[in-house]
């Protein structure tokens, strides 16, 4: 195992030193106040020596123990040994800054072993503190890395979504489009200059993470007016729509897919008297959007099957909000889509 400096963890064990100092200094202002100056200077030289030891001890021995299985076994000879090693250094540590004059010798011990004895729970009690702090700090630490793992997979998986919805609402565009071509209409040139209103949107504004809601209404409108010039009068398509406030954030293309998927799987198929209906509504932060379309489906006893489309739609409210409802029913010439948001609850 290779040993390097890592500035970071030795800031932290610092930090837990001068905690550790103050703990000991504030034992010692109250069952000892008239030495209380000397003892600022006894224990300040002790605890160096104690924040290296647990350093090793929590960076290195418990690592090492950790590598392999087998050397489990000998977990308590270690922490034993380290122990003993932290309590007979912790004497002669005291005796080197008595020899070099700046250490106040105010207790004297008959022996070496007695000595030991009285610095070992210090010596244990310092292992405790140390570790308990430590082992705080880092499962806090790594709670934070999780809790950023988890924020930069669902920013991915979200980004992702949006690559796959938009080149397929693009690819729709684009077929329509080919079709007023294909029949040489004088609404194709038009319908080329809607689709780059469309694409300037989706390039330079729908980039971030919120837009005013009026744009998204401004987006809808002309993709509608683009889907228009495919249909002759019969095509009738009712917008409205109830806002309260017009610059209510929205994530950028979040509400295009109910109505792009009310004209290419309903308008579309439809011969007798399509139509398209949309209503959007925002109130006290309470979004409501119903998409109702005209189709030539029927109802069957299993739920409706959803396609790219919704499932993508579906699977972004989740990762952008707790509180929402989304639900489409197929009725017998009528197939509606109903989004609730609780704008309130972004995730």
């Amino acid at each position: 195992m290779a040993i390097a400096f890592n500035k970071k963890r030795w800031i932290l064990y610092l930090s837990i030193g001068a905690a550790y100092l103050l703990f000991l200094l504030f034992i010692d202002l109250i069952r000892h106040p008239e030495t209380f100056l000397k003892r600022i200077v006894n224990n300040t030289w002790l605890v160096i020596y104690l924040v290296v030891m647990n350093y090793i001890l929590f960076e290195y021995t418990i690592p090492f123990i950790r590598m392999r299985w087998t050397r489990m076994l000998a977990t308590p000879f270690l922490l034993f040994a380290h122990l003993m090693l932290a309590s007979f250094g912790f004497h002669a540590w005291r005796h080197i800054a008595i020899a070099l004059g700046f250490y106040f010798s105010l207790r004297t011990y008959p022996s070496l072993e007695k000595a030991v004895e009285y610095l070992v729970p210090y010596s244990f009690l310092s292992m405790l503190f140390f570790g308990v702090i430590k082992f705080t700090y880092d499962f806090r630490q790594l709670k934070a890395a999780t809790q950023q793992l988890r924020i930069e997979k669902q920013e991915a998986e979200l980004n992702f979504l949006k690559s796959q919805t938009n080149p397929h609402f693009l690819f729709n565009t684009l077929n329509n489009i080919y079709s007023l071509a294909r029949d040489k209409s004088d609404l194709a040139p038009e319908s080329i200059v809607r689709l780059s209103k469309i694409l300037r949107y989706m390039l330079y504004e729908a980039g971030g993470e919120y837009i005013a809601i009026e744009q998204e209404l401004k987006i809808i409108s002309d993709y509608i007016a683009l889907e228009q010039l495919r249909y002759d009068d019969s095509l009738l398509v009712n917008f409205n729509y109830n806002i309260e406030d017009m610059k209510q954030s929205l994530p950028p293309l979040l509400l295009i897919p109910l109505v792009e998927n009310a004209f290419k799987h309903g308008v579309s198929e439809t011969r007798n008297r399509p139509f398209v209906d949309i209503h959007c509504s925002v109130n006290n932060q309470q979004l409501q959007f119903i998409v109702k379309n005209s189709t030539e489906a029927f109802p069957s006893e299993g739920s409706v099957k959803e396609n790219i489309g919704l499932s993508n739609l579906r699977r972004q409210l989740e990762l952008l909000y707790k509180d929402f409802n989304l639900s489409v029913q197929q009725g017998e010439s009528v197939f509606t889509a109903a989004l609730q948001i609780n704008l309130k609850s972004h995730v």
